[in-house]
């Protein structure tokens, strides 16, 4: 019996199709990073370029899933979209009007994606954010600068003193805690699993996305709490499908910062050997679909498990033939140039708990990136 096939767009595609293969699917993937491990889960892929500021363009990127759907061993049954999208509805309501979408509408990503409707119905629930604004404080001290739709913390800057007019923009005043993600599967019914995140900051990215543990263990209040404010906003936004809450919890009280109404980062630490939540997200997104039911029937927890992100922070990088450790993943094609600060590869690592799980995963962030830039032997990664 074939496999159903789906198609995926992402600005990096490998995590969602390794869950949609462990899940049954034939992974059908537009990314713009081409990664090895992304090519040999999917079962057809193209590898487009897009901007982290503007995405996809729209006509290449059509054209690239509508070949892919042609060519499919069966008509797909819908499309998939992770990181990449949130900056522009507009493209997702175009998808939307070519594929069948497996998860938020293009109303819903503009609704949660504009400060203004967001926090202004935040406020209105009653839960706790962030002062949130349009225009620049008076005093820019202890404010961020973020741009709407941004992803992976690279849009987050401290707010200059008079910063330059652009509509794309808002402001928010800092707050302090630990960085808390709530990855919430959402459909007639409700699945939930928390992680901790930490940056790898540079002095002009200081909130960079750097890694994330999962399944840890919360404060049982907190988890009540955080479980509660989920609840809210995804009855307010109609939130479908895997989406990601991200907190600051600061003494004892979970602070909302943003929902991203997709598939996340997390999906390394949290998804299981059979790709249940990818089987959770396609469940939730169809009508009456019961993802809580089938977490719960079919989810087979992993052990504690972290993943961070190695970046090129030595210096521009060409890499080689590379004899990559089972413990990493998203594995550029040799002959890859990669520039100052941009995302290397992932790196994975399990342990008895959350802390020892991020302690081998940072140790190994420090082997893999002596292995590409110090290493003696045959050099992988050539400058």
């Amino acid at each position: 019996m074939s496999r159903p096939a789906v198609l995926i767009a992402a600005f990096s595609g490998r995590a969602l199709a390794q869950s949609a293969r462990r899940a049954g699917y034939e992974p059908l993937v537009v990314d713009c990073f081409g990664d090895q491990d992304m090519r040999e889960a999917a079962s057809a892929s193209v590898c487009l370029p897009a901007r982290v500021q503007i995405g996809f363009l729209k006509k290449p990127l059509i054209e690239a899933l509508s070949r892919l759907a042609a060519e499919a061993s069966s008509p797909p049954i819908g499309l998939v979209l992770g990181a990449g999208f949130e900056c522009n509805p507009k493209l997702v309501a175009a998808l939307a009007e070519r594929f069948a979408l497996i998860g938020n509408s293009a109303d819903t990503i503009r609704r949660v994606k504009d400060p203004t409707e967001f926090f202004g119905a935040l406020a209105r629930l009653g839960i706790r954010h962030p002062e949130t604004r349009l225009t620049p404080p008076d005093n820019s001290e202890g404010w961020l600068m973020k741009r709407i739709g941004g992803s992976g913390g690279l849009h987050i800057h401290t707010c200059p003193a008079n910063p330059r007019p652009d509509t794309r923009r808002y402001f928010q005043k800092i707050e302090r805690g630990i960085a808390v993600s709530a990855m919430v599967l959402r459909g007639s019914s409700q699945a939930f699993a928390c992680s901790t995140q930490w940056v790898s900051s540079q002095p002009k990215r200081p909130y960079r996305y750097g890694g994330a543990n999962g399944w840890v263990d919360l404060d049982a209040d907190v988890e009540a709490r955080i479980v509660d404010t989920c609840l809210q906003v995804g009855r307010d936004f109609d939130l479908k499908g895997m989406v990601s809450f991200d907190f600051l919890v600061e003494d004892g009280e979970p602070i909302l910062l943003e929902v991203n109404p997709r598939p996340g980062a997390t999906l390394d630490v949290l998804d299981d050997a059979r790709g249940t939540l990818f089987q959770g997200h396609i469940a939730a997104s169809q009508p009456g679909g019961d993802p809580a039911t089938l977490v719960t029937s079919s989810f087979q927890a992993p052990p504690p498990t972290s993943a961070g992100y190695l970046y090129a922070d030595q210096g521009p990088i060409t890499l080689g033939t590379i004899d990559w450790p089972i413990w990493t993943a998203d594995r550029p094609p040799p002959g890859t140039r990669i520039e100052r600060g941009q995302p290397i590869a992932t790196v994975i690592a399990h342990g008895a708990n959350a802390a020892e799980a991020e302690r081998l995963c940072r140790e190994r962030l420090g082997t893999l990136q002596h292995m590409l830039y110090d290493s003696p032997n045959g050099k992988g990664a050539l400058q």
